[in-house]
């Protein structure tokens, strides 16, 4: 497993986890969706993601995506 991989499997789960807090808790949790999305569309154009930077300082093998 590798950084570009873990990253889109984190933000995936990030995502789907905090739409199910929207529909048991409150729709306040769409804030954290969106922010995880905005992280994503920024990295994207920028190629600087967090997650990305503390899996790589965390020891996990580099992708091609985020070096």
């Amino acid at each position: 497993m590798n950084v570009d991989r873990l990253v889109l499997r984190i933000a995936g789960s990030f995502i789907l986890v905090s739409l199910l807090l929207y529909l048991v808790w409150s729709p306040k949790w769409l804030w954290f969706t969106a922010f995880v999305g905005a992280n994503m569309v920024q990295a994207s154009f920028t190629g600087f993601c967090p997650m990305a930077k503390l899996l790589t300082a965390l020891g996990v093998k580099p992708g091609e995506a985020f070096h």
